[in-house]
């Protein structure tokens, strides 16, 4: 019931900034817990951020703590992932995921839906 579309991937020097969306449509989309996730190539999926359905809790993995920032807006139907002082170990493909019963969870098998993907690329 859900469909998610990210964007806004690309090749940024180090320190710099991007800013991804999702887009998603469904008719449940207000009831979904969010989360982005990021894998290079070679390694395992690994968590990022998650957002509740309301938008009014959020966690984030240590290693990005500070520097990046999930938002949602359920209006547009549009989560985002606020990118800054970004590193090199930050190249990764990032990936949009929906749960309907994930609630904060960190791990891939609590999202039921995943997006195509985007590539981030920051140069050293």
């Amino acid at each position: 019931q859900v469909q998610l579309v990210e964007s806004g991937g690309g090749l940024v020097q180090a320190g710099g900034s991007l800013r991804l969306s999702c887009a998603a449509s469904g008719r449940t989309f207000l009831m979904y817990a969010m989360a982005w996730f990021r894998q290079a190539p070679g390694k395992e999926r690994e968590f990022v951020a998650t957002v509740s359905w309301s938008g009014g809790n959020t966690y984030y993995a240590d290693s990005v703590k500070g520097r990046f920032t999930i938002s949602r807006d359920n209006a547009k139907n549009t989560v985002y992932l606020q990118m800054n002082s970004l590193k090199s170990e930050d190249t990764a493909v990032y990936y949009c995921a929906a749960g309907r019963t994930a609630r904060g969870s960190r791990t891939p098998a609590s999202y039921d839906y995943w997006g195509q993907g985007t590539q981030v690329t920051v140069s050293s």
